[in-house]
């Protein structure tokens, strides 16, 4: 909101310091959220099939998809967040020369 005059900011990104995971909290409100989601397809399932019960193979299909989904839900839930591949901007220094020119050898 408070951009100078002269356009964007030139200064380069801000340098990582450090390679922190998300907290614990976040992680678990994101696996409880996981699990949630899972859980409520399940429902809309069981309730196809019930719904769908006088064509029988249409019902067993539905039966069928819900059975696995909170052994699948639970292993989802429990499993740890997967690492991010990010791109840090990292300090690095440039390399320093003490002579930018070439020396003549002389052979003796």
């Amino acid at each position: 909101m408070n951009e100078p005059a002269h356009g964007p900011d030139p200064r380069p990104a801000p340098v990582l310091i450090t390679e922190a995971a998300p907290s614990y909290d976040d992680q678990l409100a994101s696996r409880k959220r996981r699990y949630i989601i899972m859980m409520l397809c399940r429902i809309p399932c069981l309730v196809l099939a019930g719904l769908t019960y006088h064509t029988w193979w249409l019902a067993i299909t539905f039966l069928v998809i819900s059975v696995p989904l909170p052994w699948i839900a639970v292993l989802i839930a429990n499993d740890r967040p997967a690492r991010k591949s990010e791109d840090a901007n990292r300090y690095q220094r440039e390399a320093k020369q003490i002579e930018h020119r070439d020396h003549p050898v002389i052979e003796g």
